[in-house]
């Protein structure tokens, strides 16, 4: 199923990226002022945000509710080369992958009359969709891909146990009669291929290669990203 889904941000602005005092806050500079800002991926992204990049925020201002921070970091313009010349725009919003892919369910939902439910619990994991069509039940996970080196994207950028359990649960789920998929949603476009990152998490790269020879789908997708947002795109092909 695909549906050209999109989801997009309000009031985007651009800035310079400085510093990462920890995961879940940057220093940036907008307009000529420092600011703190939230950002949206706990995950290390060494590569993405170096001092000096170009990022782009969504700001708050008006609607902050009960923020404490007015802007939140949602992408990052990768420099690709040495002279700065090669660039790729990457979105690392770690939510926008599942609130995309919820997007897509929702269309599939309503144009089938399929019925789905994000965070269903099976086993001792949370998987991110569960659905059923016609008596079929399955469950999908989604795992949002920032990692990327000369055109290739990788998964993850840091060792992953929970990714790696969940793998372990779709097994069972689908050795107990359940579709079982596991989606690496690329947040980036223009991917050569998609593997696990054996040199991070050689443990991970293992039992996804062993829930494909059970019978779990492993599917990537890549995304069209703008600074304001990010649209499903085509297939990657996937290299275990």
């Amino acid at each position: 199923m695909c549906y050209n889904t999109a989801m997009k941000y309000q009031k985007i602005v651009e800035g310079k990226f400085l510093e990462r005092p920890n995961r879940f806050i940057a220093k940036v500079e907008i307009g000529g002022a420092v600011e703190t800002v939230h950002v949206k991926n706990t995950g290390r992204c060494r590569e993405l945000l170096v001092p000096g990049v170009k990022v782009f925020l969504e700001d708050f201002d008006g609607r902050m509710g009960k923020r404490k921070l007015r802007y939140s970091l949602v992408a990052v313009e990768k420099i690709c080369d040495e002279k700065g010349k090669k660039k790729l725009l990457v979105n690392m919003d770690s939510q926008a992958p599942n609130a995309l892919v919820k997007e897509e369910f929702q269309k599939w939902a309503d144009k089938t009359g399929g019925k789905f439910k994000p965070e269903t619990t099976y086993g001792n994991s949370r998987f991110d969709f569960w659905f059923e069509k016609d008596g079929k039940e399955g469950f999908l996970e989604v795992k949002g891909v920032t990692l990327e080196e000369n055109g290739f994207c990788r998964f993850p950028d840091a060792p992953t146990e929970r990714g790696a359990k969940h793998l372990s649960e779709l097994m069972d789920a689908k050795k107990n009669g359940y579709w079982a998929g596991v989606l690496f949603l690329v947040q980036m476009k223009g991917m050569k291929n998609f593997s696990p990152n054996e040199e991070t998490d050689p443990f991970f790269a293992e039992t996804l290669r062993k829930a494909s020879r059970a019978g779990v789908e492993v599917l990537c997708y890549e995304c069209d990203i703008t600074k304001d947002g990010m649209e499903l795109g085509g297939i990657v092909p996937v290299k275990l």
